[in-house]
């Protein structure tokens, strides 16, 4: 009984994780029409447009991390500096 809850469920999950994928298929489409080009041409745009983001994102975080030192560095300066 158990081995048949187990399949059942791992039936369920691979299902829904097949249904709720976003990612295009282009091979119900022949290799040099239209629609497949397209379809191509808007997988590399996602694919670029997201490495994109993801490189942007890291120097942004790489940066603030870096520089947060400097900045405090100068912050005490400034502080000791408006003091006297």
């Amino acid at each position: 009984m158990k081995k048949i809850i187990f399949i059942v469920i791992t039936l369920l999950f691979n299902f829904n994780s097949h249904s709720f994928s976003n990612t295009l298929n282009c091979d119900e489409f022949k290799k040099f029409s239209v629609n497949y080009m397209k379809c191509k041409a808007s997988l590399i745009k996602d694919k670029t447009v997201s490495a994109g983001k993801n490189f942007i994102d890291d120097t942004k975080n790489y940066q603030n991390k870096e520089w947060s030192d400097e900045k405090n560095k100068l912050n005490d300066l400034k502080k000791k500096v408006t003091e006297k």
